[in-house]
């Protein structure tokens, strides 16, 4: 029965890393709404957070914690970015319609897909 508790503990533990929503979260699932690039979408969240894992397990974290070049350049670019995006959804909150239609230039290229998540997986502080 004493088995059950770390078990438990481990469950709530990864429900509340996944629970939350936040920036890579709500960016995987507008292009889950809007039908694009959802195959690639996951399929390079499910592959970087394997490395992730992978990275982490074998010690990557302490690895980096030394280089406060590295830590610098990651908090300054996540904060950068998500301050760019955070901007442009503000913009797309408070356009006049209430729904928006689907026009060519909210099509994103697999390009912007594939660097917008790159840069909401590394460029995350919890990351390192």
């Amino acid at each position: 029965m004493l088995f059950l508790f770390p078990f438990a503990e481990g469950f709530a533990l990864g429900a509340s890393l996944i629970v939350a929503i936040g920036a890579q979260n709500a960016f995987v699932l507008r292009q889950g709404l809007k039908r694009q690039h959802v195959f690639f979408t996951a399929l390079f969240c499910s592959v970087s957070d394997l490395s992730l894992i992978v990275a982490g397990v074998f010690g990557l974290g302490t690895l980096l914690k030394g280089q406060v070049w590295f830590l610098a350049l990651v908090t300054w670019g996540g904060a950068a970015f998500l301050g760019w995006y955070g901007f442009r959804a503000a913009l797309r909150a408070f356009r006049v319609s209430s729904m928006p239609e689907e026009t060519s230039d909210s099509v994103l290229s697999l390009g912007s897909v594939a660097s917008a998540l790159a840069a909401f997986t590394f460029l995350n502080m919890d990351v390192i």
